[in-house]
């Protein structure tokens, strides 16, 4: 680990959870980790080594001087709970590397485990069924069956069979392997707006997660977001359904034309 994380603290932390995040579908891990992050204002902790992860693909040019080349950030902050029994960790990655996500999860237990954290958790999103006008459930998915009764107790849905994708799936199998407890909670995000940042479905997560993390912070702004964004979701789907009847009605009334074209044109062939 030495060699891939650069250690900034190193403070006493009263049995520290861990959240992590990366993007993914909807946006909705990072949504709720940056938002914890804004309104905890956690101090640095510690920064993974970017080059040795993610290979740079070009550079900025300004005013026609060629920039240093930039990397992801993937950082790690610390918040000490002064009301509740446990601390917090936050991870926070900007991208999720091309290869080397394996060692990248490896990582970020290696640093969990250092500061002694208790139990890990990450976030996703599910995608159903579900219309956007909906209030969408939380899922839940851990690593022990003890954790499975901790998800019972706060009502979460227990999907079965499903695959979680990309390191913010991937860190809860690496957790298992080294026996830290993990648990992801997943919020219900429809089909069609999967390329869509999803505040609803992350407003849904942290109102959960906050009870299990034992913190107390207003969620106003996050829910301000989802408000926006369902908004837009709505004037979109109002924009489609009328492409939509455009596109299947218009050119019926057409086709009805041409047909009575055709019709005089055979009969002014006929009387030829």
């Amino acid at each position: 680990m030495t060699n891939l994380v650069r250690i900034h603290a190193r403070p006493k932390l009263k049995e520290p959870y861990m959240l992590a995040a990366w993007p993914g579908i909807a946006n909705v891990a990072m949504i709720v980790g940056t938002y914890l992050a804004h309104k905890l204002n956690p101090k640095p902790l510690a920064e993974v080594v970017a080059p040795y992860f993610f290979d740079p693909i070009g550079v900025l040019v300004q005013n026609n001087l060629v920039e240093s080349p930039q990397f992801p950030e993937s950082r790690f902050f610390y918040w000490k709970n002064k009301t509740g029994k446990r601390d917090l960790i936050l991870f926070l990655g900007d991208d999720q590397p091309q290869s080397k996500t394996y060692e990248l999860a490896h990582t970020v237990i290696d640093v969990a485990e250092r500061f002694g954290v208790r139990r890990l958790y990450t976030c996703a999103a599910a995608l159903t069924r579900i219309h956007h006008s909906e209030q969408p459930k939380v899922w839940g998915a851990a690593t022990t069956e003890s954790l499975l009764e901790d998800i019972k107790t706060h009502n979460l849905v227990l999907g079965g069979d499903l695959q979680i994708s990309g390191l913010n799936g991937l860190l809860l199998g690496v957790a298992k392997d080294r026996k830290l407890d993990a648990m992801c909670l997943l919020g219900e995000v429809p089909h069609y707006a999967s390329r869509f940042p999803n505040p609803t479905a992350a407003l849904a997560i942290a109102e959960v997660l906050l009870k299990m993390l034992d913190i107390d912070i207003p969620l106003d702004e996050l829910k301000e977001q989802a408000a926006e964004a369902n908004s837009r979701l709505k004037e979109m789907a109002s924009e489609a359904m009328g492409d939509y009847i455009d596109y299947f009605t218009e050119p019926i009334w057409e086709r009805g034309g041409e047909f009575e074209e055709d019709e005089e044109d055979d009969e002014s062939g006929s009387q030829n």
